[in-house]
């Protein structure tokens, strides 16, 4: 999610948005080289696209503030999967 949040959505969450998005679609996380062009250009258009939706979007709620909204999804990851371990390395 990234609309609503204060401080807003930078770029760099915009673009790494569209990559999810369009490594999901395309069912790979590296394209071939034959598809390499065609996996940037769709990355370009959904990071621009995601930007569009998010300055056009309007709401009376006010604005998340994200370390509050990470823990909060850190205590249902451990609810749901237990705590998390730590590891040596």
């Amino acid at each position: 999610m990234l609309h609503n949040f204060e401080p807003p959505a930078t770029e760099d969450e915009i673009e790494a948005a569209a990559i999810q998005y369009v490594r999901k679609v395309s069912g790979t996380t590296r394209p071939s080289a034959a598809n390499e062009e065609a996996f940037a250009e769709a990355v370009r258009a959904v990071t621009a696209a995601t930007r569009t939706l998010l300055d056009g979007l309007v709401t009376k709620a006010p604005p998340r503030d994200r370390e509050v909204e990470a823990a909060k999804a850190r205590a249902r990851a451990a609810e749901r999967y237990g705590p998390r371990e730590a590891t040596s390395v």
